[in-house]
């Protein structure tokens, strides 16, 4: 027997609407996965990368006091 993740959630027992929402709700994520990447966040996460490879290859000040 298959075991889906509809079926561990319970959504084929449901009566009426309710037995809908396990199927509905994997249909959006399903959606929200095949959703692009904005540009604004790839370039958030670059200049990230970047910001953590200056940080690792500079060396570090101590402060005396």
């Amino acid at each position: 027997m298959k075991n889906t993740p509809i079926d561990r959630m319970g959504g084929a027992g449901l009566p009426g609407p309710f037995g809908e929402i396990p199927k509905k709700l994997k249909e959006y994520y399903d959606s929200l996965q095949e959703e692009a990447i904005p540009d604004r966040f790839l370039d958030l996460l670059e200049r990230l990368d970047q910001a953590e490879r200056a940080a690792i290859s500079s060396p570090v000040v101590e402060e005396t006091k």
